[in-house]
């Protein structure tokens, strides 16, 4: 039912801002939950923020509350993580996810983009 792409990963030093993008192709996008994932290198995924389908709630992780925002358009068939004070702790792979429900755990979501890597220095 969609597809995911996601961008605007790179290289930032810590204190820096990063703003990804998740470019959905299906026309029932505005249908679905939206959430943000992410991965380092030899951990679990984790559940990083998430959204509902008219963008009216919003949910985040402990370590991403006061820092990142979530946001969709569904105009433009694409959903946002806004990171601000990026730590080192925050590199990793960062993915979305189109699911029924705005819940933390991998099982809920559907379908998947493919990442877009994100490395903090300091």
């Amino acid at each position: 039912q969609v597809q995911l792409v996601e961008s605007g990963g790179g290289v930032v030093q810590a204190g820096g801002s990063l703003r990804l993008s998740c470019a959905a192709s299906g026309r029932t996008f505005s249908s679905y939950a939206m959430g943000w994932f992410r991965q380092a290198p030899g951990a679990e995924r984790e559940f990083v923020a998430s959204i509902d389908w008219s963008g009216g709630s919003t949910y985040y992780a402990d370590s991403a509350k006061g820092r990142f925002t979530i946001s969709r358009d569904n105009a433009k068939n694409t959903v946002y993580l806004q990171m601000n004070s990026l730590k080192p702790e925050d590199t990793a792979v960062y993915y979305c996810a189109a699911g029924r429900l705005t819940l933390a755990t991998m099982k809920a979501y559907d379908y998947w983009g493919q990442g877009t890597q994100v490395t903090v220095s300091s």
